[in-house]
């Protein structure tokens, strides 16, 4: 399956690397978005080693949520249907194409960690590569139900993106990534504790932050592959019966 994922990886990913621009334009954007949205934050919570975790996150959100849209391009050109007759694994065309989802999340990191450096953001490596590996997991099980999605949609598009726009922002205020939690009104910290990005957001924060070995880290690393493991199994249920 390595084989396979690594064939449907490089397959999606070239037209990336044959349009730099658009790569370009995925890095700019969190940045614009972070100085736009951080000064706005209070002074206590609105440091660059609480905020910046949450846009990288966000940022995989908003990438891997619409990995779908490619897959309804495809199903219309009927490139789709040539690859379910290829020897390739349906688990590796969903994970070969989640992945390439992460190559402009990495960007994305490595440009807004560089840009608030200056700005006294501290970076610590081991915390950040561990948080971008957890990152990566919770990438492909987003990714991989947001094929389902579009599989399940076939057809009619505005299901898709009513579908992804409807949880999508849900998901990301609840998990405290713009603003923090703390204040706000019982039965919003409730519901956060059913979100799994609340989870991850938390241990992306810890791990920037330096501190790799804590209870919150497991919380989030294990978030992320039960994400992961659900929509792999979703997508590739939905991918057999497409």
């Amino acid at each position: 399956m390595i084989r396979d994922t690594t064939i449907v990886f490089s397959r999606e990913l070239r037209p990336v690397l044959r349009s730099p621009f658009s790569l370009v334009f995925t890095m700019v954007q969190p940045v614009f978005f972070l100085a736009l949205f951080a000064p706005l934050l209070p002074d206590d919570v609105g440091s660059l080693q609480w905020f910046v975790p949450g846009v990288v996150v966000m940022s995989c959100l908003f990438g891997t949520s619409v990995t779908g849209s490619n897959l309804q391009l495809e199903m219309q050109s009927g490139s789709h249907e040539r690859m379910l007759v290829s020897p390739l694994s349906r688990p590796s065309l969903l994970i070969g194409r989640a992945l390439k989802e992460i190559v402009p999340m990495l960007a994305q990191t490595v440009v807004l960690i560089l840009v608030t450096v200056p700005f006294g953001f501290e970076l610590h490596v081991a915390g950040v590569v561990v948080g971008l590996v957890i990152l990566t997991g919770f990438c492909v099980g987003i990714g991989a139900l947001s094929y389902a999605l579009a599989l399940a949609s076939r057809g009619q598009e505005w299901i898709f993106w009513t579908v992804q726009q409807t949880l999508l922002f849900p998901l990301l205020l609840i998990a405290g990534i713009l603003l923090p939690l703390e204040g706000g009104p019982g039965w919003l910290r409730l519901l956060s504790h059913f979100n799994p990005l609340t989870y991850v957001v938390d241990a992306e924060r810890v791990l920037f932050d330096g501190e790799v070995f804590s209870e919150t880290v497991a919380r989030g690393a294990l978030a992320a592959v039960l994400v992961a493991a659900g929509g792999l199994l979703i997508g590739v249920r939905a991918m057999a019966r497409d």
